[in-house]
Formats: C-alpha cells, sequence, structure tokens
C-alpha cells in the first residue's frame, strides 16, 4: 500500500501544511491535474477525508472551499479538525460510514471528493448512489484508488515480480494498526459500478509517482506501473 489512509504527523504531532489537494504519493496536484476545477464558495464533499496525509479537506477549504469532511475514523477526523483550526479555516466535519450521507440534502453538493478513501469501501456502489443523491447534476466526483495494476506486484521487491492476478479481489493488508484492508476491483468492475449508479466518466488519469515527492512512501514497483488511479465521474439525470 503506497499511501497511508491514517494522516501522516510531523515531529510535532501536527499534520504537514495543506498546501495543495493530493491525490497520491508523489503525484501531480490539484493545481495540475485541474479535475475539481474552482471550489472557492463552493460545497464540496470530502469522503474519507483522513486518507493520504489527511490534510485534502483543509487544502479544499483554504481555496475558499465549503467543506463537508466525512471518516469513519474517530482519530482522522480529530486530526483534520485540529489542523483545521491551526490553519483558521472552517470545516463541517461527520463521523461515519461513507455510504451514510442522510445528513446531506440532496443535489446540494457542487463537488466531492476522495483520496484514497474509497479503497476499503466494501459496498461502493452504494457509496456511489449516496455521492449521486447528493451531487448537483453534472457536477464532478473526483477520487483515486490504489491502481489495479499496481496490486498486482509486490511492492517489498528490490525487483518487482508479479505475485497476484489481475482478477484476484483477495483483500490487501492495509496501513498496520487500522483495521482496515484494501479490496482490489478491476477497471471492468470500477466503471461498471459508476455506470450503475449514473455517473459518467470524463477523464481518467494514471500520472508517473516522483521519488523526491513521493518520500517515504516510495517503492521500486513505482517505476513500473503507476500506483493510483485518479478518475473523474460526472452525474447524470437526477
Amino acid at each position: 500500500m503506497p499511501w497511508s489512509r491514517v494522516p501522516q504527523a510531523d515531529r510535532q504531532g501536527a499534520l504537514p501544511f495543506p498546501d495543495v489537494l493530493r491525490y497520491g504519493p508523489g503525484l501531480p496536484t490539484e493545481n495540475d491535474l485541474r479535475l475539481l476545477g474552482h471550489v472557492a464558495g463552493r460545497r464540496v464533499l470530502d469522503l474519507g477525508c483522513g486518507a493520504g496525509t489527511g490534510t485534502g479537506a483543509v487544502a479544499l477549504a483554504l481555496a475558499g472551499a465549503r467543506v463537508i469532511a466525512v471518516d469513519h475514523d474517530a482519530a482522522s477526523l480529530a486530526a483534520v479538525r485540529e489542523a483545521a483550526g491551526r490553519h483558521e479555516v472552517r470545516i463541517e466535519t461527520h463521523h461515519g460510514p461513507l455510504a451514510e450521507l442522510a445528513f446531506v440534502r440532496a443535489d446540494s453538493v457542487d463537488a466531492a471528493v476522495s483520496v484514497y478513501g474509497l479503497a476499503a469501501a466494501g459496498d461502493i456502489d452504494r457509496v456511489f448512489r449516496q455521492v449521486h443523491r447528493v451531487l448537483r447534476p453534472e457536477r464532478p466526483f473526483v477520487f483515486s484508488l490504489p491502481h489495479p495494476a499496481f496490486a498486482l506486484l509486490d511492492p517489498d521487491e528490490p525487483v518487482p515480480r508479479l505475485h497476484r492476478a489481475w482478477w484476484d479481489t483477495t483483500p490487501l493488508p492495509g496501513e498496520a494498526g487500522t483495521g482496515a484492508a484494501d479490496l482490489p476491483r478491476t477497471l471492468a468492475a470500477l466503471f461498471a459500478s459508476l455506470t450503475r449508479a449514473n455517473f459518467r466518466v470524463d477523464a481518467l488519469a494514471e500520472p508517473p509517482a516522483e521519488q523526491p515527492a513521493a518520500g517515504e512512501h516510495w517503492c521500486e514497483a513505482m517505476r513500473w506501473v503507476p500506483p493510483t488511479l485518479v478518475v473523474r465521474a460526472r452525474k447524470q439525470g437526477n
């Protein structure tokens, strides 16, 4: 697993500075990919806000978004609230499963984002249906996941080699201590789930990771296959 779903603390126990939204370790940022578009003044839903560095919600708030952050892990939410306080931004936080969004009105969200937060989602179809319900028509849902091809390689091998089949859906160990496991999905399965929820995919990114930017998350497998899949889907219908 190339990126933790638990916020990475600095030496003082605080989250690193949330300068910009990042979709994965060593990847181009939202400023480069421009998948979400203009967020200032807009209502943005962040699903699994403790994923990655845990600062995506704060970065969005600093950009002027009205952020609703959801995570099933109370400690992750507490860390995001602490970071929001330090950077003097307001974030609405909710503790609970990512598929339980009854507190959000239908057609009231301008954009949704999830950075690695869906990696362990057991019923991703239900998550997609709920995101579809709360989004306004044609608004974007941008999310990143461990790339299915990356799961085929053993990241601990100095020379990566195949160690599982493309169609193997056996859960992969997640970050130590989280109690979560990543659930690999093929591209076909992912697109089928989005289609069932009435989303249209209009952007797909498989950017290479840069070793200096990836830092401690770097492994040799990242030289061979993209570690992260980034998808932008838009709500169709009502």
